[in-house]
């Protein structure tokens, strides 16, 4: 089946529009967008800029994705926005392109799922199967792991990381790296403990939950200083693949330092 255009949307004659794809009323979609197969695009959507919309994305009204990202070193370079394939990008959702700045890219995985209201600003890098609850907001050059659950109104500061499968609660504050496999909360944000519901719905062994909850009690909670805290459960937990990319998360910390925990 051809694509179905809906006689009021707007659609630049040098687009590339996939097989089955349909764009409803009012849409606007510039030159330079590309909308893969068997996406749906409810009324008033706007597409602009180098955006790439992976195929059997389905976006809702009044998301507009690859206008210009909000930063005034913007200088109108022909940075991209990179969408992956079966996102659902619900109404008032904004993702912009990237910067010179940084990579000139901004980049969002497959199967992801944006509430109302949610931002994805320049120069991100987000995971596949994420969830973004309603108005959840990166700042730039934010980097989200896979299977990341963002809180309705969770905000996350500039140059943060959020390792995979971590939550951030609702109304939180992220300003330092999230470690993987952890739910954090608070403004700012502190680490709580580890996501074990959403480890055993994805199926995680009971024995690996439990091993990264005792690396958390002895990693997070410990005594002593915290460089020496990881020498010694590397030295325990090494060679298991989650701890393993726990470790390389660490070993990799950003400007912004590693989120700490509650104190108790």
């Amino acid at each position: 089946m051809a694509e179905a255009i809906h006689p009021t949307a707007i659609v630049s004659p040098s687009a590339r529009i996939g097989a089955d794809v349909y764009i409803g009323p009012y849409c606007v979609i510039g030159e330079n967008v590309v909308v893969g197969d068997g996406v749906h695009l409810h009324a008033h959507v706007v597409i602009d800029g180098h955006t790439t919309l992976g195929a059997s994305c389905e976006v809702y009204p009044f998301a507009v994705l690859g206008c210009a990202p909000q930063h005034t070193r913007y200088a109108n370079e022909p940075s991209r926005l990179v969408i992956g394939q079966n996102c659902v990008i619900r109404e008032h959702v904004t993702m912009h392109p990237g910067t010179a700045i940084d990579a000139m890219e901004t980049v969002v995985g497959d199967h992801g799922l944006f509430f109302a209201g949610a931002h994805v600003a320049h120069d991100c890098v987000v995971g596949n199967n994420v969830i973004f609850a309603n108005n959840a907001a990166l700042g730039g050059h934010v980097k989200i792991g896979d299977h990341v659950m963002l809180g309705g109104f969770a905000a996350v500061q500039q140059w943060c990381r959020v390792g995979a499968h971590s939550m951030i609660g609702a109304h939180s504050l992220v300003d330092a790296d999230i470690i993987p496999f952890c739910i954090a909360a608070g403004n700012r944000a502190r680490l709580a403990g580890i996501n074990v519901i959403g480890l055993e719905r994805r199926g995680f062994a009971p024995e690996t939950i439990t091993g990264l909850r005792d690396l958390f009690r002895q990693l997070i909670r410990g005594n002593g200083l915290f460089a020496s805290r990881l020498s010694d459960v590397r030295a325990k937990f090494s060679g298991t693949a989650e701890f393993d990319q726990l470790f390389a998360f660490l070993d990799n910390a950003g400007r912004n330092g590693v989120c700490q925990a509650f104190k108790r």
